[in-house]
């Protein structure tokens, strides 16, 4: 079972501009000591921008820096991040960081009130950032029309690997539309050019569920991911808000669903206890910990809860 330790950071203003969330938490190991976790933010309702804090890696609840300013600005008027880009996946290539982020942009009908894909921004300190595109990476595709964002990307032994969220439908529940989606798998070689087949990773229990955020991450043996997901009708903190998913696989293929084994849920009370979302896990020496969201999609903030491994 995760052990919850509690909650890291709430956007309350900070440098003037931070005015609420701190949503989807992404993890750089920055050095021995300190973890960089890149979150979005909102500097107004309906527009997300991307910063970052560093912390402790012993204590992660010990915030050492707030950075004061986001990291890329907005895309230009017509392209798929105009309105909001919120982190993702981090991985370090050749010592340079590949920053793997969701971009939206809002809808132009009522049908469809946004459209959201992956970009991808590059980094040679860690703090400044660059586009390598104005276009997505993760992008609309015959087999995908709706969306293709929220990824994780794993580099291993020169190949690229990738579990995402890509929209199914959008859907109407009490006079709103609201979207659905399943995590897919995309492949590289580079990281930056992706070939996406369509093939599902993990489907939804019916046509009313949506999954998210996939983290990605091998440890006593085995593949395991973490996700959440959340039902249509009543997900805005309600009884179908986001809770975290779990499955597992022998060889990167195949995946088993078991929501059951996920080790972690709402709590009793607090900035957790209506809302889990957005887990992100890293190892740290002999533990594993799960950055995640709480109420709200990260109105509430931030924790952080660890997971001990066997050793032998």
């Amino acid at each position: 079972m995760w052990i919850k330790k509690g909650k890291i950071f709430e956007a309350s203003g900070q440098h003037g501009w931070m005015h609420s969330h701190a949503q989807v938490p992404t993890v750089w190991q920055k050095d021995p000591g300190t973890l960089r976790i890149f979150f979005a933010t909102r500097p107004e309702p309906g527009l997300s921008m991307t910063t970052f804090i560093d912390v402790s890696a012993n204590d992660p609840r010990e915030v050492l820096y707030v950075h004061d300013r986001p990291i890329l600005e907005l895309g230009k008027a017509g392209t798929f991040d105009e309105h909001g880009i919120m982190p993702s996946c981090v991985v370090e290539v050749d010592k340079r960081l590949f920053l793997y982020y969701s971009g939206w942009s809002r809808g132009t009908t009522t049908d469809a009130p946004y459209r959201n894909f992956t970009g991808l921004a590059v980094s040679d300190d860690g703090m400044t950032f660059t586009r390598v595109s104005e276009d997505p990476i993760l992008k609309a595709t015959a087999a995908e029309p709706y969306s293709a964002t929220s990824p994780f990307m794993l580099h291993e032994q020169g190949q690229w690997r990738s579990w995402y969220c890509s929209g199914t439908s959008w859907r109407e529940f009490h006079g709103k539309m609201e979207h659905q989606y399943d995590l897919k798998i995309a492949s590289s070689q580079d990281g930056i050019e992706w070939h996406q087949p369509g093939t599902t990773a993990l489907r939804c229990a019916d046509d009313s569920e949506a999954l998210t955020r996939p983290t990605v991450i091998r440890a006593n043996g085995r593949w395991h991911m973490w996700f959440c997901y959340r039902g249509s009708s009543d997900f805005r903190n309600g009884k179908d808000s986001y809770r975290i998913g779990y499955a597992h696989s022998d060889d990167l293929e195949q995946w088993t669903r078991d929501d059951a084994q996920a080790g972690i849920d709402v709590s009793d009370k607090g900035w957790d206890a209506l809302m889990i979302a957005y887990p992100y896990v890293i190892r740290q020496d002999e533990k594993l910990l799960m950055f995640y969201n709480g109420n709200g999609f990260g109105a509430e903030g931030m924790g952080y809860a660890e997971y001990p491994l066997e050793t032998r």
